[in-house]
């Protein structure tokens, strides 16, 4: 993948607000109520087109599909394979409980469909990944974008979201879906896009999953996940991938994240080449200082969060400019990217965290931020 080897190149997480009307079609879909499927796949051909222009529009270096056919990152697997059925209790956030009136007034549902893996897993839809990439590359044409990206869920990270009623272990959860998973990972590569693989299960499930463990614990858990992750991506070069860490992108105490610190030796063992990581919200922002004392590997390269997913607040393109100059005196200029802290629509909801107008306001402060950032590195 590129480097910020001239300026300070822009992407951001994968998630990317949906029309409307797309977003109906897609709560239509998850609930088994599509009424006209073709519709439904023009319509998304549509708002990939759309989703690419504005992005580079508002300046992002590095595109995606904005995952405009998907009902989630993670969910999406649902609808291509078998052996999900019944329905995953919702993870009960550990911070939150901290805090029972406040969080009895924040409980809203999500309106996503979380089935539970009750059956054997095979393909159902091999095609539907081809369908991904016809999509978006048919949305690149004529837009020069300096390069592209397609997202996928991690086995641990569908492991996390679809509980396993139907293997013997985790283990063997595990190990089957990496065995499916990986050719849609496979298929993305040789489709000529890097690969982005979404592994929230490497942070985020320590306060969903796990909050019972030790971090110690927890650390080894994810360690299993990361090899279990490093043999589906066997075959793909680590340049021409990243993975992407997160904490929930959600708005809410946080004060159970895992610190970066903890678990920074076991994922940068994974193959993928960039890590993207939030570094904009007010619990992670002061993590950059993290990088001063461990050891960024040689060839690895970072995608710190200059922009947080969870809020309508705007950033300014000074602070924009101020965390991505941060990250550079310590790792490097030409190892970083601007990102995101998370997507600006992890799942297709008729509300959204941020107002999509406003989402692409902030994509607009973070081109003009990564501008400023580059003119004080490369003066």
């Amino acid at each position: 993948m590129k480097r910020s080897t001239e300026r300070i190149l822009t992407t951001h997480t994968g998630s990317l607000p949906r029309p409307w009307d797309l977003t109906t079609l897609l709560e239509q879909l998850d609930a088994g109520t599509l009424a006209d499927p073709s519709a439904f796949e023009r319509r998304v051909r549509e708002a990939v087109v759309e989703v690419v222009r504005k992005q580079i529009d508002a300046g992002v270096d590095v595109v995606n599909d904005g995952e405009q056919g998907k009902v989630g990152y993670s969910t999406y697997v649902r609808h291509r394979l078998t052996g999900f059925g019944g329905q995953s209790a919702v993870a009960p956030r550990a911070d939150w409980a901290d805090f029972p009136e406040a969080a009895a007034r924040s409980e809203r549902p999500s309106g996503i469909s979380r089935p539970a893996c009750n059956g054997a897993i095979e393909w159902k839809d091999r095609n539907a990944v081809q369908k991904d990439i016809e999509n978006f590359r048919a949305a690149l044409a004529g837009a020069q974008p300096t390069e592209a990206f397609m997202t996928a869920a991690s086995p641990g990270v569908i492991a996390h979201f679809l509980r396993n009623e139907h293997y013997p272990s985790r283990e063997a959860y595990l190990a089957r879906l990496v065995d499916v998973m990986k050719e849609e990972y496979d298929a993305i590569h040789r489709a000529g896009f890097v690969l982005q693989i979404d592994c929230p299960d490497l942070a985020m499930s320590r306060h969903l999953a796990f909050a019972e463990v030790s971090n110690a614990e927890f650390v080894k858990i994810a360690a299993g996940n990361v090899d279990a992750l490093n043999h589906a991506l066997r075959d793909i070069p680590p340049d021409r991938m990243r993975l992407h860490l997160c904490w929930g992108n959600y708005e809410g105490p946080h004060h159970r994240d895992i610190p970066l610190r903890a678990i920074f030796a076991t994922v940068v063992k994974a193959r993928p080449q960039a890590l993207s990581f939030a570094g904009a919200n007010p619990r992670h922002e002061h993590e950059w200082a993290a990088f001063k004392d461990v050891k960024l590997p040689d060839d690895k390269v970072i995608i710190p969060g200059v922009l947080d997913s969870t809020t309508n607040f705007i950033e300014h393109p000074e602070l924009v400019a101020q965390r991505l100059v941060r990250y550079a005196g310590v790792v490097g200029r030409e190892r970083v990217i601007a990102g995101t802290d998370c997507g600006f629509a992890t799942f297709a909801r008729s509300k959204p965290i941020v107002e999509p107008e406003i989402a692409w306001a902030k994509f607009r402060a973070m081109s003009e931020g990564a501008r400023l950032a580059s003119a004080q590195l490369w003066k």
